[in-house]
């Protein structure tokens, strides 16, 4: 998704200053999709979307030097949207520019009763309007009321002045700018963009828009736009109906006799579920506690192929003339055995090249990366008492 509104984006205007406010976390996975010249502003930890786009604002203006008379745009990268969206866009951002309104939200055409969305109850039937007020996530029944009454859906889409978002933030947060903001973002009230200003905000219009958007922020929304109904190794008998299957995993799915069913399978878990049941699964989730079993990184991927006490087997993939961190590990040695591919390792500084077939032997202490000079896959068993993603020492080195 993250891909595809990046590419609309730039096609839509080459021009365009394209800045993802995300977490920490995510920045290795980002630059492996989008390359190293994505600029991120990057939460420490989460805080919702009001201190996110109060950091992100801080990181335009002190980090990237843009002016405050700029306007900009907010948007999710989860919608599913054609070229008309980002027209749309463009038109927002021109009309926060005007300076009618601080705040000018896009407010999306409603085309059922959804629970999933707050509403925006425009003034007016007018393209342009202001807005008389909010409506939180309602039931399917209230929901029809307010579209009865010409609400539009809050897409989490809106535009102003660079300078219009310091200044929220700075009523509402003590801060001197993006380095002290960054210091002390864990200390900061989980809040949301909507509720610190949007509903606060008297100086405020909505624009419509009726186009192609579908939020696929859910599984069910999600199968919705699939071309496919199976992505992956999945097989499903003829008794089956509105059924999907995505597998990222290398075993089959078999699904007999469902009906309007979404079967997920990732190396982080298994969701079976009922399509609309499945938009309320976030806090069931949040409940489990669960290892990382598959990352992206900067420099390409791994997998956790089986956790045992004492040990871990991961296969790695690294792109083509990336390497890992050069690093060190107190509590586990470690064996590598290339797959495929060629490169070379260095261990406590000695370097030697290796192939498929090669294995690569480090104690607890030593120094180690791995430089792919094609596309490089290895199996790495990790083995001591005490594993953990914390027992973890960088170092610098010249790969020349």
């Amino acid at each position: 998704m993250l891909q595809r509104v990046y590419r609309q984006i730039k096609e839509a205007d080459a021009e365009a200053k394209v800045t993802i406010a995300t977490s920490k976390s995510q920045i290795s996975a980002i630059h492996n999709q989008l390359g190293e010249q994505a600029a991120i502003s990057a939460e420490p930890c989460r805080r919702d979307t009001f201190p996110a786009m109060a950091l992100a604002a801080a990181h335009l203006q002190d980090v990237q030097g843009i002016s405050r008379e700029e306007s900009i745009v907010v948007c999710p990268v989860d919608p599913y949207v054609e070229e008309e969206y980002f027209k749309a866009l463009k038109e927002l951002s021109r009309q926060a520019k005007t300076g009618e309104a601080g705040l000018v939200l896009l407010g999306i055409t409603p085309t059922y009763p959804s629970e999933k969305y707050g509403y925006i109850i425009p003034a007016d039937n007018k393209r342009i309007t202001s807005v008389t007020t909010f409506r939180e996530k309602p039931t399917a029944e209230r929901a029809a009321e307010y579209i009865g009454q010409g609400a539009l859906w809050n897409g989490g889409v809106f535009a102003c002045r660079l300078g219009y978002l310091l200044d929220k933030a700075h009523e509402l947060i003590d801060f001197a700018d993006y380095q002290d903001l960054y210091e002390k973002y864990d200390t900061l009230t989980k809040i949301s963009f909507d509720y610190a200003v949007a509903e606060q905000e008297s100086s405020i219009q909505v624009m419509r828009f009726a186009g192609q958007w579908k939020d696929l922020g859910t599984w069910n929304t999600l199968t919705e736009a699939m071309e496919e109904t199976v992505v992956g190794q999945g097989v499903m008998n003829e008794t089956c109906e509105s059924v999907h299957i995505i597998n990222e995993m290398d075993v089959p799915i078999l699904a007999m006799g469902l009906k309007d069913v979404v079967i997920s399978a990732s190396p982080e878990g298994i969701l079976v579920s009922d399509r609309e049941q499945s938009s309320y699964m976030k806090p069931f989730v949040d409940r489990m506690d669960s290892q990382v079993m598959f990352a992206e990184k900067s420099w390409g991927s791994y997998r956790v192929i089986d956790v045992e006490k004492g040990s871990m087997t991961i296969k790695v993939t690294l792109n083509a003339g990336h390497s890992m961190n050069y690093h060190s590990h107190r509590h586990r040695d470690e064996v590598w055995t290339v797959v495929s591919g060629c490169g070379r390792t260095v261990v406590d500084g000695m370097e030697q090249k290796v192939k498929a077939g090669d294995v690569v032997t480090m104690s607890a202490g030593c120094r180690h990366t791995v430089i792919a000079e094609t596309e490089l896959k290895l199996i790495e068993v990790q083995i001591g008492e005490e594993i953990s993603v914390e027992d973890k020492q960088k170092f610098e080195y010249n790969a020349g």
